[in-house]
């Protein structure tokens, strides 16, 4: 690249801009697709947990960014088991609002509260975050949408209506000022 110009460097970054930008939807979705399959033991998939929790979202009227923050807070799963939350927020961050960004990074540690005490961890491993403006927001997400979406009788959205909303988030101009590049 050292020997390019400007013009062909200027239509290089433009080209892959577009073009990565028109397919990000689906790449997205592609990760969530992902998720089909293996249960793991619980009693869904994590494809199904995803449509629950967006779904939970959806009828309790959260925002389009909590909506879609609970359809794709795990997307990350595949691509960093051990960090899945912290890949996942960084996909979504150009895109969310400040909030739904922080649920997302911070909803494993926050998730542990209801699980923590049966495997032996500490169950108030949040506590470290108390007083965050996002406290509340991302316990809120664990208790009533995360924890709570493992129903394998639960009335779930198909992902046709759960698109939209991804379309129109990911579809927004991203915070240009989190690319070092």
């Amino acid at each position: 690249m050292d020997d390019a110009t400007s013009e062909e460097i200027t239509t290089i970054f433009a080209a892959a801009n577009v073009g990565m930008r028109e397919a990000h939807v689906s790449h997205v979705l592609a990760q969530l697709h992902a998720l089909e399959g293996p249960t793991f033991g619980y009693r869904v998939d994590r494809y199904e947990h995803s449509l629950q929790c967006a779904t939970r979202a959806v009828r309790e009227g959260a925002s389009d960014d909590m909506v879609v923050a609970a359809l794709l807070h795990d997307i990350g799963d595949n691509l960093g088991p051990t960090n899945h939350a912290e890949v996942a927020a960084t996909i979504l961050e150009p895109y969310l609002d400040e909030e739904a960004t922080w649920v997302v990074r911070h909803h494993t540690v926050f998730q542990i509260h209801h699980w923590g005490r049966q495997y032996g961890i500490d169950p108030d491993a949040r506590e470290r975050y108390r007083g965050h403006p996002h406290f509340e927001a991302c316990a809120h997400f664990c208790a009533a949408w995360d924890q709570a979406s493992f129903d394998e009788t639960y009335d779930t959205l198909p992902l046709e209506e759960l698109t939209p909303f991804v379309e129109s988030v990911l579809g927004r101009q991203p915070d240009q000022s989190l690319d070092p590049g």
